[in-house]
């Protein structure tokens, strides 16, 4: 089985692939239309034949090497960079690796075609004229276009949100469809009070490291960020089933425990250590795109305002999670969780009663 963070990784990654291999067939294509009948490029001497399907496979290649390289490693380095900065500076790395790569190719082709090794000098000559000729430049530029088009795309699609992007693309939710999911409403505890202590500048960098260290937890139990408000983050999950899995308690937890592991962190920077308090429920929602001037997905529908609600209980009954009874019924506890019943209440704005419970992890599983 994948995990819910490696799925993730493997759906940044793909675009990477398809993108580069789209420019390098386009590439092939063009290539094809400008030397016509030749066998041979006609500035350098080497040999030229026309397979847009070798080209489609080792573009495609190339480019989920560069996937798993940014989605792996480079992305984390340069979180903390501009947008305009990540390209440039990322798509300078990919380039040193894309010319030694098919300089590496190029020598090898030669050598095969000659019957001889790599390091031949005829293979070194042959090799050195194609780097110094301008055709050789201008696929590094074309190259260089097709990874910030795949850097441009995978920054933007983190920047909306996960999948986002693919449904615009796709018109999933262009016309309102109907969908079950959960929700998680999270909000962090005195916020006001830790405002006015930081100043909104500290508070702000606080926050965006309290955002940060919950997102892991979202990504491995396959959550899905909604949006930020303010302090409080809305998560979401697709309900497929009448029972559900315990995704979303999982979640909650391991967000607990993130934040744990990185007191010592901020003790030091912000003298305090965030935590927060949630609300879930489930129910039906209307999904689909809204506005004009700047589109969104947004979730219409009850379940929101009620889960909004539950959460605002939690300090009235001094628990730090809340779910309704459907969510409680839904899932299989089993003897990593416990239920425990607090009361029925109507919320302000509904005519009907819900029952509430907390949920806690087992002593066993605490150890």
């Amino acid at each position: 089985m994948i995990s819910a963070k490696g799925k993730r990784q493997i759906a940044q990654i793909i675009p990477f692939g398809l993108i580069i291999m789209l420019f390098g067939i386009v590439y092939s294509l063009v290539e094809k239309g400008i030397l016509g009948e030749h066998t041979s490029y006609p500035s350098t001497g080497n040999s030229y034949f026309f397979n847009p399907i070798s080209a489609g496979f080792l573009t495609l290649i190339s480019g989920l090497i560069v996937g798993s390289i940014e989605v792996v490693f480079l992305n984390k380095k340069f979180q903390k960079k501009s947008f305009l900065e990540k390209i440039v500076y990322k798509t300078t790395i990919y380039m040193f690796l894309i010319t030694a790569f098919t300089l590496v190719i190029s020598m090898f082709s030669v050598a095969i075609e000659l019957g001889t090794t790599p390091f031949d000098k005829r293979v070194l000559t042959n090799t050195s004229n194609f780097v110094n000729n301008f055709a050789f430049w201008t696929i590094e530029i074309y190259v260089s276009l097709a990874i910030s088009f795949s850097l441009f795309y995978s920054e933007v699609s983190d920047n909306i949100g996960q999948g986002v992007l693919i449904n615009f693309f796709i018109g999933k939710y262009h016309r309102p469809i109907e969908e079950e999911r959960i929700f998680m409403f999270l909000d962090m505890k005195d916020s006001t009070a830790i405002a006015e202590k930081l100043g909104h500048v500290k508070y702000f960098e606080m926050l965006r490291e309290y955002y940060a260290d919950l997102t892991d937890a979202i990504i491995e139990f396959g959550g899905e960020i909604y949006q930020y408000v303010g302090d409080e983050v809305v998560v979401s999950w697709k309900q497929k089933e009448d029972k559900i899995d315990n995704n979303c308690i999982n979640c909650f937890f391991a967000m607990k425990s993130a934040l744990s592991h990185q007191a010592n962190k901020y003790n030091l920077e912000f003298g305090l250590v965030p935590s927060f308090k949630a609300g879930i429920h489930l129910g039906s929602v209307t999904t689909g795109e809204i506005g004009v001037i700047k589109k969104e997905i947004i979730f219409s529908g009850d379940v929101l305002n009620t889960t909004a609600r539950i959460q605002g209980l939690c300090n009235k009954y001094a628990v730090e999670i809340l779910t309704s009874e459907q969510v409680v019924q839904a899932m299989d506890l089993g003897n990593e969780f416990q239920s425990h019943s607090i009361e029925e209440v109507e919320l302000r704005g509904r005519n009907e009663k819900i029952k509430l419970f907390t949920i806690e992890k087992t002593e066993f599983n605490k150890m």
